[in-house]
């Protein structure tokens, strides 16, 4: 005799399969906003190292600049254009989540895609900021008077690079919140451990910047479950596939 959980599964799973081709081009917009993201932040990398920018002083900033204007600006692109892709990136997570439960994978897409959101209201990408340039070519011109206040703006957003705010250990909670659901089906439940552990250290990362910068070191076990997460999304969105072997189940 068949149960009512036998019958109930097929019929799950023919739901999921139909939610999930649905969503395809939402899948292949998320998975390459996520190969996207961690190649964007390389190449931020690279520029960093090959002209540094100084993080203290405002007109040794000033000058910076104006010698390095288009390295530093694009530069500043680069840290800040990838934060607009993890909102893509949690958002296809979240739609890819509901079969394993509505509420969950609304709670991992909205925890996961507002904190990278929140920080884009502040111009500044804790290496610089884009607002830095316009002062750097107002002060080349600017009076000895003009000068002064165009520093004193300048300090000004030097400080808020270097200002704790939420939306660091925010962005930790959300990944580690989306990691959990994503071990409970649709993605590989190693994907979903490992965006756990990179979630706990990344918040530990933000939690104790100041006493143990090293633990940003972090930064690199969630560039590789981006990398993954981006992979599983395209086979998504690819082939309609539902790659979990755990049984998706509708609820709330």
């Amino acid at each position: 005799m068949t149960s009512r959980a036998d019958q109930a599964a097929p019929a799950a799973a023919l739901a999921a399969t139909a939610w999930h081709g649905a969503w395809q081009p939402l899948y292949r917009v998320g998975g390459l906003a996520a190969l996207l993201y961690v190649l964007l932040l390389l190449a931020a990398v690279v520029l960093d190292r090959v002209a540094p920018p100084p993080v203290t002083g405002a007109v040794d900033t000033l000058l910076f600049i104006a010698d390095h204007t288009a390295v530093y600006t694009a530069a500043q692109v680069l840290w800040i254009l990838p934060g607009y892709l993890m909102v893509l990136v949690f958002v296809a997570v979240g739609v890819a989540l509901t079969p394993v439960g509505r509420s969950w994978a609304l709670l991992a897409g909205l925890l996961g895609a507002l904190p990278p959101a929140l920080s884009l209201a502040i111009p500044v990408s804790t290496r610089g900021s884009l607002i830095l340039v316009t002062l750097s070519d107002r002060y080349a011109d600017a009076s000895r008077a003009e000068q002064a206040g165009i520093v004193a703006a300048t300090e000004a957003v030097i400080a808020e690079n270097t200002t704790v705010t939420l939306t660091g250990p925010l962005a930790a909670v959300g990944l580690l919140v989306a990691a959990l659901v994503m071990t409970r089906g649709v993605f590989p439940p190693l994907l979903g451990w490992l965006g756990v552990a990179a979630g706990a250290l990344t918040l530990a990362a933000e939690l104790l910047r100041f006493l143990v910068p090293e633990l940003y070191l972090a930064a690199l076990l969630q560039w590789v479950w981006v990398v993954w997460t981006g992979i599983a999304l395209l086979r998504l969105g690819g082939r309609g596939e539902k790659p979990a072997p755990a049984a998706p189940r509708y609820s709330e």
